[in-house]
């Protein structure tokens, strides 16, 4: 992923258990900040969302946007953007690799808007979301 931001957290789970509250979009709001609402628009056969409308708040980023998901059972699961007003790119991965009952979780994002932005506040802002997402993952999956 070309121009991304990455960070990673071991969380006391296994990737099974990670991969489930990863997998449980309507509950986000509870644990990730910014995130106000999500709606499964569709989902593959196993139940995992295929595609969902996201209703976001960040501050400098407002958006409700659409994603596209590609999992791969308990080890990754990556998102496309498809439809967005501010956001032109949110593309992102979440890989983890588990290990003696615990799990490293791994974060990719990358961030396009469509209004100017200089780079540092981009890759600020993008750094902000990977470092709490991570955080209310951990806390979400061993609280």
């Amino acid at each position: 992923m070309a121009d991304a931001t990455e960070s990673s957290i071991v969380i006391e789970a296994s990737a099974a258990a990670i991969m489930d509250v990863i997998a449980d979009l309507p509950a986000y709001p509870e644990w990730s900040e910014g995130v106000k609402s999500i709606e499964v628009l569709t989902e593959f056969d196993d139940g995992r969302p295929a595609t969902a409308r996201f209703t976001f708040d960040a501050g400098v980023i407002k958006d409700v946007y659409e994603l596209l998901y590609d999992w791969d059972g308990d080890r990754e699961v990556s998102w496309k953007l498809t439809k967005g007003k501010v956001l032109k790119t949110m593309d992102g991965t979440y890989s983890l690799d588990e290990v003696d009952g615990h799990t490293k979780v791994n974060y990719v994002l990358a961030v396009g808007l469509n209004i100017p932005m200089l780079g540092v506040m981009k890759r600020q802002a993008e750094k902000a979301i990977v470092d709490t997402a991570l955080k209310g993952l951990k806390k979400r999956v061993e609280g």
